[in-house]
């Protein structure tokens, strides 16, 4: 599932391709798509003569800013944009934005998972999917060690179980949770209550620095993900742990376990990232 460094990506590449384009015709081929609203034939009628303003990104949502709405996108497990090339569409193909200018934005997704919800202009962020989203750890300045403080004390969870929960934190998923858990050195089935103040402090360092830096790589593509171009992501060759099993540590060269946390396959280091069976000193 595309993370928030994939959607980022896609969002900046949409944004190069479709803003200021002009929707003429939509066309749906799989109604379960669009979820709001329920009737396909008024999605596209109420698409119709809307311009593209902005493509924003709420977590791992894209939100399309038109004249009068906005259209809130989840990619889900194998979702992706691309612009029509002339060629007649293939299977996966679901929905196609066709603009005044001629060209085609479509919607691919082998799955068909992904979401569309339409809403009134103002509208989209106080009903779900976006109403029950936590901060992002990505340009938001309400995503603090103060924050994820007070999210851990107030659980019973373990810290990926609560990293992965999107009403606490927006945006990450498996990969980037993994990942700044390694390098903060915590081991993934930690009960977060039991984390220093010291380690929570490296752990918000680390989500950041870990999300921004595969922000600038263009994610990662360890299946099927492209952004809008069909261009790969880089960052999945500096990960350290995820999909590692097996393989020595970047860092002491102990095997890297896989085990199952949250329902999520999980890989960690042993040796650095130790477990935590007490508190320890504040």
């Amino acid at each position: 599932m595309p993370e928030l460094p994939e959607v980022e990506t896609v969002r900046r590449t949409l944004t190069k391709l479709v803003k200021g384009k002009k929707v003429e015709q939509v066309e749906v081929t799989w109604p379960k798509i669009i979820k709001k609203p329920d009737d396909t034939e008024a999605f596209g009628m109420l698409l119709h003569g809307q311009e593209i303003q902005h493509i924003g990104r709420r977590g791992k949502f894209l939100t399309f800013q038109l004249n009068d709405y906005v259209l809130v996108s989840h990619l889900r497990m194998e979702g992706k944009y691309e612009m029509g090339d002339g060629s007649a569409p293939d299977k996966h193909t679901h929905v196609r934005f066709f603009f005044s200018d001629g060209t085609e934005l479509r919607y691919k997704d082998v799955r068909k998972f992904g979401t569309m919800h339409l809403f009134p202009k103002g509208e989209e962020t106080s009903a779900q999917p976006l109403s029950q989203l936590g901060p992002e750890p990505f340009e938001d300045p309400t995503f603090t060690s103060d924050y994820l403080k007070e999210t851990f004390q107030s659980t019973s969870r373990d810290v990926k179980t609560v990293l992965l929960d999107q009403r606490a934190v927006a945006g990450l998923g498996n990969i980037y949770v993994d990942e700044a858990l390694f390098k903060a050195g915590i081991r993934p089935d930690t009960k977060a209550a039991l984390l220093s103040n010291s380690k929570i402090a490296a752990l918000h360092d680390k989500v950041v620095e870990t999300i921004r830096n595969a922000v600038l790589k263009g994610g990662s593509s360890v299946r099927s993900y492209v952004n809008g171009n069909g261009e790969m992501g880089l960052f999945q060759l500096e990960l350290h742990v995820y999909g590692r099993q097996g393989e020595g540590c970047t860092v002491c060269g102990s095997e890297i376990i896989k085990t199952v946390v949250a329902g999520r396959g999980t890989h960690y280091c042993s040796s650095c990232q130790p477990e935590i069976v007490a508190l320890k000193g504040k």
